[in-house]
């Protein structure tokens, strides 16, 4: 079967939370001020009290709202697709399905979590919503959820995504939302960075500690995350709960699922529902996908570091390069974060997820591949999944072994395509970090025992 598909009346009804069955919780979020494990009301500070509450539970299965599944509806259950094509190309034994996050509103899998963020805002009494992005998917999925909901969206987009990719602010735009290149001039954090340095291409952790600023300054405004936190990771589940149903559906089960992974949001979103087999005793691997550029898992140390640059968030205990890690200016934008959601970091620290690291050339080459074989033109931190998935394919062809591999396809590249010019005429390069450079930034983590 080529395409398979879910009634509207197969939607997850419920997230799964893997905090109930995790073999080790993660260790808590300090406050930066205290170091002691962060309250409630300190998080109230920009947070909604629903969400805080969905952060730390350890509830297995938590309702999703009648007025957030009403929304899903209009563009959930996303098809699951068998990379017919891509097997033939590849002449590969494995089975190959993709879930199509892509045709979300926004044109990725960040809609999932800006939906409920917004909704919850809203019955909060929350008036405006500042966020950061990198690529712009989650600028978009929250500025559509904003004019959906009727909550102001205001996003700090990562200068060098602003410059390259400019349809993402104007999509921002039409839904309202109001957009600017991070570091700015609108805030404290944002103005000492441009006194050191005019150009800087900004970074996911600057952006944040930007918006998280604006919202700490104003009482009418919350923060919102497109990743990382353990609610965002909650929210994003319904992809691996409807890629259950669907193989279902055709008897297959997966030897491997694989995810980009920046922060972790749409890599947790499809495996975390596996994830609970495996920790069952279900023989299945997960792997995660990151850029060379900004080797998180395969490179950073796991321990305590700021989710931001200025250090205005809590101590997240994670895998990272360093919150004033600044990574290069790669077509991926997405995944330009120093560090990796604290649920992601406990689960590869524990052995329950692999990790390796790409190059641009390699994930642009995986990408025309899937969009000559497949029709669909992948967006670059999509096409870090694409990538493993094809050499896990091969892998499996050189092996003579029938494999079952599910990647997700978490958006698509229309709004990427100079990216694709800049690879088509050969002036993409490959960018591996030195290793020497992140050390020098790990040097600069705080100092905290645990």
């Amino acid at each position: 079967m080529r395409k398979i598909v879910l009634s509207e009346k197969e939607i997850p009804t419920k997230w799964y939370n893997i905090q109930a069955d995790m073999p080790k919780l993660p260790s808590p979020p300090l406050h930066p001020a205290t170091k002691k494990p962060i309250s409630l009301d300190d998080l109230r500070v920009i947070f909604p009290m629903s969400l805080i509450e969905q952060e730390v539970s350890t509830q297995q299965w938590i309702d999703i709202p009648e007025e957030v599944l009403n929304v899903y509806a209009s563009f959930r259950p996303t098809p699951l697709y068998r990379a017919i094509g891509l097997e033939k190309a590849l002449k590969t034994s494995a089975r190959i399905y993709y879930k199509h996050e892509g045709l979300g509103p926004a044109g990725s899998h960040k809609t999932n979590t800006s939906i409920p963020q917004a909704y919850y805002n809203k019955r909060e009494g929350i008036k405006k919503i500042a966020t950061e992005t990198g690529a712009g998917q989650w600028g978009s999925a929250l500025s559509y959820a904003g004019a959906l909901l009727g909550v102001e969206v205001v996003v700090y987009m990562v200068r060098v995504s602003y410059v390259q990719k400019p349809y993402r602010r104007i999509m921002m735009e039409t839904w309202g939302g109001k957009v600017f290149p991070s570091p700015s001039d609108r805030t404290e954090a944002g103005r000492r960075i441009l006194k050191e340095n005019p150009e800087h291409p900004g970074t996911l952790g600057i952006a944040i500690s930007e918006a998280v600023e604006e919202a700490a300054n104003n009482k009418d405004t919350n923060y919102a995350l497109g990743s990382v936190l353990n609610h965002v990771l909650l929210h994003q589940t319904v992809i691996g709960l409807e890629c259950k149903k669907q193989l279902e559906l055709v008897g297959e089960y997966p030897d491997i699922v694989i995810g980009c992974c920046g922060g972790g949001s749409n890599l947790g979103g499809i495996s975390f529902p596996f994830l609970y087999d495996k920790i069952n005793g279900k023989d299945i691997r997960v792997i995660a996908v990151e850029p060379t550029s900004c080797p998180t898992l395969t490179k950073g140390e796991f321990r305590y570091d700021y989710g931001d640059t200025a250090g205005l968030t809590p101590f997240l205990m994670m895998y990272t390069l360093g919150h004033d890690f600044i990574p290069p200016g790669i077509h991926a934008g997405g995944l330009r974060y120093h560090g990796d959601s604290p649920l992601v970091s406990q689960l590869y620290h524990d052995g329950l997820i692999e990790a390796v690291a790409v190059g641009q050339s390699a994930i642009f080459e995986a990408a025309i591949l899937f969009a000559r074989t497949e029709g669909i033109i992948p967006a670059p931190e999509s096409a870090h999944a694409i990538r493993v998935a094809i050499d896990e394919a091969l892998k499996a062809k050189d092996e003579g072994k029938e494999r079952v591999i599910l990647f997700n396809l978490s958006g698509i590249g229309f709004l990427d395509l100079p990216s694709y010019e800049a690879y088509l005429s050969g002036k993409l390069q490959d960018f591996d970090y030195p290793d020497e450079k992140i050390k020098e930034s790990l040097c600069r983590l705080p100092d905290i025992k645990i």
